[in-house]
């Protein structure tokens, strides 16, 4: 695999944990939330092992780019079958965002460096994906999750056909 592979960041709230309650018929989590130390977060039963599967067939290196920071590895990752990923670490400022673009997305575009990359979050705009066109030099697909559905086959799907044609190329840059 390419060194260079496309960051994929993801969210967690709305994107890994949909807002609704999914209508899958999947079983839930083998690992009962029960048995983790999350005060009882009952939302954590929308945790789809099948996505950590998916995610981890992706050709790409997934990143949390969560408010969880660290609590995405502790917490997140065992139930969806995941290994403890990197963390985007949220800077400690009172700096105001840009007006109308997300207050992760010049970060996000910092933290990439230059790499591919895919933004899986709810709160992506056209606003974000316009900024980050003038202001990253790689590839970059922001990719706006369902917050009610979280993530779909319709989502996987986009993510794939990115990374195969348009991650490929940056990978191989």
């Amino acid at each position: 695999m390419p060194v260079n592979r496309p960051y994929v960041f993801l969210d967690v709230d709305g994107v890994l944990i949909p807002f609704a309650a999914r209508a899958t018929g999947r079983a839930p989590s083998p690992v009962a939330a029960a048995d983790l130390d999350v005060g009882g977060n009952p939302l954590l039963e929308r945790l789809d092992p099948e996505d950590g599967r998916r995610l981890l067939a992706l050709d790409c290196q997934l990143v949390w780019a969560t408010t969880w920071m660290t609590e995405a590895n502790e917490v997140v990752a065992p139930l969806l079958g995941l290994p403890e990923l990197p963390v985007v670490s949220w800077p400690d400022s009172d700096d105001e965002p840009l007006r109308g673009v997300h207050w992760k997305t010049a970060f996000l575009t910092t933290w990439a460096a230059g790499r591919a990359f895919v933004w899986l979050d709810d709160e992506v705009t056209d606003l974000d994906r316009h900024w980050v066109s003038e202001h990253h030099p790689g590839s970059a697909l922001l990719h706006r999750v369902d917050p009610r559905l979280g993530l779909t086959d319709a989502d996987f799907s986009a993510v794939g056909q990115w990374l195969a044609v348009d991650g490929r190329k940056a990978a191989s840059m």
